[in-house]
């Protein structure tokens, strides 16, 4: 009794066996809260990027460098350029038509300044265009013996090895000449080859006029001979309303089959980043996320200091480190735009009299967010697979293993509800019903009595239950927050009672293992 008085006042400590639902609901809930605010400033950070006004610029100059006709020939336009001859018509109208831009709709002088082109009235274009044209030398393939007699000439297919380097034509002029590239990356992609940089390069006048005369002399010339493979024509725009840049690409390439196949690229950029009081909070949005990237690294990094190898022996490891790695990739891809735009937009715009490439930083600008895109993609994947809930549930379930818990678990309930919509997808068999599990345990009393226990083993084992269950309603309930509980002298019989009733049933246990062990030795030989 003197033992028993002393748990009775709190002297020893009781072990703490109960766990509080709450508390892991509460962790739980926590943890998503966290991982659903950096989903939102990632998408922020995705989405506040583009606005649209970059589809609706593009597609206005795609409009108007692509789908207007030739003066006098309503099917022929970019998309429609098949031959050599419908290529210098494009040149000499719609290309010229719609770069220069001098003059308002009545006629009137529109703007007295260096770069007088004013696209639309509103697109400013930077510099002046370039049109760039890469050769391949003649005898890079060979003609079949027998044919050599009607034609010895072989153009093979552009590569690097192929390419033609030696000035042509006039070679008084740089169109004639051929420039080494300033930069190796990055090669263009087209249809039948990939191009590098460099190649025979002319830029456009000021002057509409000059311009149109520049295309007729290199049409007379022969500038684009049997041995073209691709053309190129790049320039740039600025519109101050919507402050984005438009780069434009249109492409021309001459394959080794004969004809032309056009294409094109339009890039509407935001390069000048941080001028509104949105672009403030789409940085602040860049910061936080940064510091999630931290907390980020900083927990898998002890997590791997843990577990040590067992730790990449799952699967939800694997998508948290690739997702790790990607916003890693996310960060650098960022910070190397922004030194480059820092870099090279002050050079590029100050000189008006050149071609200003902006291309380099559209390409790196574009492959950040498709970094970002594919980084977001794999954050939802994570987010619809629970990977947080299953970190968590694994961290509950090994807490409640040291005793019993209360049966409603979070983790449990969403398990639950997956399962549920892998049945009505058909991709999993349907469980059985909870309620028919609890009628089939509701019959064991019947069972019982049929396998032939008296009444009372059967009301015993009732009482034992009932007991059990308040004791574990005091002990183990969620609304527990000490690790000491006192004990009043109710329970205290209770408990001595609970414990004689489990004395007598080990003791008739005991009973009849004796007797099936005498039982069986009798039936030895």
């Amino acid at each position: 009794m003197a033992e028993a008085s002393r748990w009775h006042r709190g002297g020893t400590p009781k072990p703490n066996l109960h766990y509080s639902k709450e508390v892991e609901i509460r962790t739980t809930l926590q943890e998503l809260a966290l991982y659903f605010i950096f989903l939102i400033n990632l998408c922020i950070l995705t989405f506040g990027m583009v606005n649209p006004h970059m589809y609706y610029l593009n597609k206005v100059m795609s409009s108007l460098f692509l789908d207007t006709s030739v003066p006098g020939d309503e099917r022929t336009n970019f998309k429609s350029i098949r031959s050599i001859t419908d290529f210098w018509k494009f040149m000499e109208g719609p290309l010229l038509e719609g770069l220069y831009w001098d003059a308002w709709y009545t006629k009137n002088t529109l703007y007295d300044l260096k770069n007088s082109s004013r696209i639309y009235y509103e697109n400013i274009l930077l510099g002046v265009p370039r049109v760039r044209q890469l050769k391949v030398r003649n005898n890079t393939c060979k003609v079949y013996s027998s044919l050599q007699s009607l034609m010895n000439e072989c153009y093979d297919r552009y590569t690097s090895k192929n390419e033609d380097l030696a000035d042509f034509g006039l070679k008084a002029e740089t169109e004639w000449k051929y420039a080494t590239p300033e930069s190796t990356f990055p090669w263009h992609w087209g249809f039948v080859g990939v191009y590098r940089n460099g190649g025979f390069i002319f830029t456009l006048s000021k002057s509409k006029s000059e311009t149109k005369n520049k295309f007729v002399h290199l049409q007379l010339n022969s500038w684009i001979t049997r041995g073209t493979r691709v053309i190129f024509i790049d320039f740039s725009l600025y519109n101050a309303n919507v402050n984005l840049f438009c780069i434009i690409r249109l492409v021309a390439e001459f394959p080794a089959t004969g004809g032309i196949i056009t294409s094109w690229q339009f890039y509407s950029v935001k390069l000048l980043r941080y001028v509104s009081y949105y672009d403030y909070i789409i940085a602040s949005c860049e910061i936080t996320f940064c510091i999630f990237l931290i907390v980020f690294t900083t927990q898998e990094a002890q997590k791997v200091r843990e577990f040590k190898s067992a730790y990449f022996k799952s699967v939800w490891n694997w998508l948290e480190l690739l997702l790790l790695v990607l916003c890693f990739v996310t960060v650098a891809f960022n910070i190397y735009c922004n030194i480059q735009i820092f870099l090279l937009l002050g050079d590029l715009l100050k000189n008006t009299e050149k071609y200003s490439d902006f291309y380099f930083l559209a390409y790196w600008h574009t492959y950040y967010n498709n970094i970002l895109a594919v980084t977001i993609f794999f954050a939802w994947i994570k987010n619809m697979f629970l990977a947080i809930i299953n970190d968590t549930y694994s961290e509950v379930k090994a807490d409640y293993s040291i005793g019993r818990r209360p049966d409603f678990e979070l983790g449990k309930m969403i398990k639950k509800s997956y399962n549920n919509a892998l049945e009505k997808l058909r991709l999993k068999k349907p469980e059985e019903d909870e309620d028919k599990k609890s009628t089939k345990s509701g019959d064991l009393v019947e069972r019982a009595r049929r396998e032939g226990f008296d009444e009372n083993e059967i009301q015993s084992a009732k009482q034992m239950k009932k007991w059990k269950e308040r004791l574990e309603k005091k002990y183990y309930s969620a609304e527990i927050q000490d690790d000491y509980q006192p004990v009043t002298q109710q329970e205290f019989r209770e408990l001595f009672l609970y414990a004689v009733e489990l004395e007598k049933e080990l003791h008739y246990v005991s009973l009849k293992l004796n007797r099936v062990m005498r039982k069986i030795s009798t039936l030895q030989p």
